[in-house]
């Protein structure tokens, strides 16, 4: 029992250390870039030594890919909680519209997606860890297209699929766009929605 107890104790405090090194490293990152943050920088500014670092990720990639989850994560958060306002399916689709206002090309977190995806030419890990994600986020947001489509009484007359990759691809050109001018309307998000409603109804 009691080296049970010491286990869960140990894993517990990795797993403290884990999201303290991320969430240091996140700031990090997005206020100076992938390229000029180092692990020695994060350990230090964490409170932490780089075998401590080291213990918990193989190395700044992986460290990244982590802080990224993260930015992924609360996205998704987003998008999942403006779908399932107590509301029709247009008002949904319009409170969609109101988190993309925010919550859509912040131009630190952008910059750093680009500029880490950028190393994936000459990372072979980047480029499969990436396109491991982007398969995840695509899966999760055709699970809420099918599941706002069949609560909104359509069906399977929507390609949730199809509809995923046309709005993460959007999402990501537009996420873009915002991030050097804030001023770009992010209603076309809400625009290609019901447009791809409506050519299912036809």
């Amino acid at each position: 029992m009691t080296v049970d107890g010491a286990r869960t104790t140990r894993a517990e405090r990795q797993a403290q250390t884990r999201q303290s090194l991320i969430e240091v490293a996140r700031e990090m990152f997005l206020a100076d870039g992938y390229a000029a943050t180092s692990l020695d920088k994060v350990a230090v500014q964490a409170g932490f030594s780089k075998g401590a670092v080291y213990s918990n990720f193989s190395g700044k990639e992986e460290l990244c890919m982590a802080v990224l989850d993260s930015i992924h994560e609360e996205q998704l958060a987003g998008v999942v909680e403006a779908f399932s306002r107590d509301t029709d399916l247009d008002g949904r689709i319009e409170a969609f519209a109101a988190w993309a206002r925010e919550g859509l090309g912040q131009p630190r977190w952008t910059a750093l997606e680009v500029e880490f995806g950028a190393s994936a030419r000459q990372s072979p890990y980047v480029a499969t860890e990436l396109v491991k994600r982007h398969r995840e986020i695509r899966g999760a947001i055709a699970q809420l297209v099918r599941q706002v489509t069949t609560e909104a009484g359509l069906g399977d007359v929507v390609d949730a699929d199809q509809a995923a990759t046309t709005l993460l691809s959007l999402g990501i050109g537009l996420g873009t766009l915002r991030s050097l001018d804030h001023t770009i309307d992010v209603r076309v998000f809400a625009d290609t929605m019901r447009a791809l409603l409506r050519s299912s109804q036809t």
